[in-house]
């Protein structure tokens, strides 16, 4: 007589941590992709990001506060010495970092229940 496998052990996912990893290699490659002008501007929008992050951040926020966003990206612009079309491009890759961070912080709060 075969014994049935229970329901839950018929589909194993073998592979569901995976993910970080996948999107992590992603980020990266796309990043790589970037022309030498964001290529230089990502260490001062991650290193902005980096100052913000901590506990009870308003980053993290449902709908961060659009000054405060602005103000973040003064502080780039000013410690890039940026000027012109480039600003842009530093405020639309300051947004895509936050999005990213936001992300896997959602992630991470998923993981602890």
């Amino acid at each position: 007589m075969t014994s049935k496998l229970p329901y839950y052990m018929t589909y194993p996912m073998p592979y569901l941590f995976d993910d970080d990893k996948k999107e992590t290699r992603d980020i990266e490659y796309l990043r790589s992709l970037y022309p030498l002008e964001a290529k230089q501007l990502l260490p001062y929008i991650e290193d902005e990001c980096d100052r913000m992050m901590y506990e009870g951040c308003m980053l993290y926020d449902e709908y961060p506060d659009k000054l405060q966003l602005k103000l973040m990206l003064r502080r780039i612009v000013k410690k890039a010495d940026l000027a012109g079309e480039l600003v842009k491009l530093a405020e639309v890759m300051l947004y895509q970092e936050l999005y990213e961070r936001r992300c896997q912080f959602r992630k991470e709060c998923h993981k602890n229940y």
